[in-house]
């Protein structure tokens, strides 16, 4: 439940938020954080870990924990608007950008979609052109804390301009295809792109 204190706070602040273009359709705001996610939270074990990046690239890559963290790291503030019909806004993150990452592998020039791979077995499909975008990276941290394990600790895909379930917890590598494959959710009766602007919650929205 969206919660700021009092409900005529939340309304005004709701109202500037639309205002401003940046609270999406059938949205609310909310200043905590919910969780939400399918299945358990995944243990992780930094001597185990790995990210791999496969399919249309140069250069099929797997790089461990202490490689990954060991990436050109920013710090970015973006909005987060979940499929469930509330947002949070001003968030910041701090993590490596999309764009850093694939650079060491290069895209091959077909290639036009991304699989996104998590934790069991998860998958989340985005075309490839939307990851490019300097907003999107893997984070480490939400708002100056390392990021829990319930949010998706110890790394999270942030893509901000789109339904919070493309930001995908715990996730472990990407594969770039040249056709769009569906994700977990997506299978499931979700949107395949999930635009928060055109309130693409669920196929055929």
């Amino acid at each position: 439940m969206p919660i700021f204190g009092d409900d005529g706070g939340r309304r005004a602040k709701e109202k500037q938020a639309k205002a401003d273009g940046r609270l999406p359709p059938g949205q609310s705001l909310t200043v905590k954080w919910p969780v939400l996610h399918y299945g358990g939270v995944p243990h992780f074990d930094a001597t185990k870990w790995d990210f791999k990046i496969s399919g249309l690239v140069e250069t099929a890559l797997r790089l461990r924990w202490e490689e990954f963290r060991a990436l050109p790291q920013v710090e970015s503030t973006s909005d987060f608007h979940c499929v469930t019909r509330w947002s949070r806004l001003d968030n910041r993150w701090k993590g490596v950008r999309f764009t850093d990452v694939l650079e060491r592998a290069k895209a091959k020039p077909e290639a036009e979609y991304a699989l996104v791979l998590a934790e069991e077995g998860y998958t989340s499909n985005i075309p490839l052109k939307d990851l490019l975008r300097p907003d999107v990276l893997f984070a480490f941290e939400h708002d100056g804390e390392p990021l829990t394990a319930e949010h998706g600790g110890p790394l999270r895909l942030i893509v901000p301009h789109l339904y919070a379930w493309k930001s995908v917890k715990w996730v472990r590598g990407f594969m770039l295809l040249d056709h769009d494959r569906l994700g977990f959710w997506e299978r499931n009766g979700y949107h395949a792109y999930g635009d928060p602007w055109k309130e693409q919650r669920y196929s055929g929205s």
